[in-house]
């Protein structure tokens, strides 16, 4: 079988918020789907309420994604072919643990350098952990999705 290709889906109260944070917090890339936009706007295929504007640029209204820099994307419409995280506005507010998250792993020794630059961002921590088989800071984004760093 080959492998699939897949990304990370997370729902979202301001999808462009979410991918302003992870893009700083993991230095990845903030997508731009402005050409696609203006691509599928001027032939009529999509309509313009289902966009706005986000750095000075036509964007998905419902949808922002952050890409890792070095990997492969399609130059056409800026959508990241490799490591990649959608966001997707959702009316609900977020309400219990998450089931999925995110393991950070910065550099040895950088964790609480890590942990205060996320903090500087919009991330807040819940805890630090430490257990017999290591130690880690649970912390959660702007929105409350949690995730750690180890």
């Amino acid at each position: 079988m080959t492998p699939l290709h897949w990304k990370l889906v997370i729902d979202a109260a301001d999808p462009h918020a979410q991918s302003a944070f992870w893009a700083a917090a993991l230095g990845y890339r903030e997508e731009d789907h402005s050409a696609l936009i203006t691509r599928l706007l001027d032939t009529g295929a999509a309509p313009a309420e289902a966009t706005l504007t986000v750095h000075d640029r036509l964007a998905w209204r419902d949808l922002a994604a952050v890409r890792h820099p070095d990997d492969p994307h399609d130059p056409a419409s800026d959508t990241g072919l490799g490591r990649r995280i959608l966001f997707q506005r959702v009316p609900e507010e977020k309400s219990v643990k998450n089931r999925l998250h995110l393991d950070l792993h910065p550099a040895p020794d950088t964790r609480d350098a890590e942990v205060e630059r996320l903090e500087d961002l919009g991330a807040s921590t819940l805890r630090r952990v430490n257990e017999q088989g290591g130690s880690w800071v649970v912390m959660t984004d702007p929105e409350g999705n949690e995730f750690c760093v180890h």
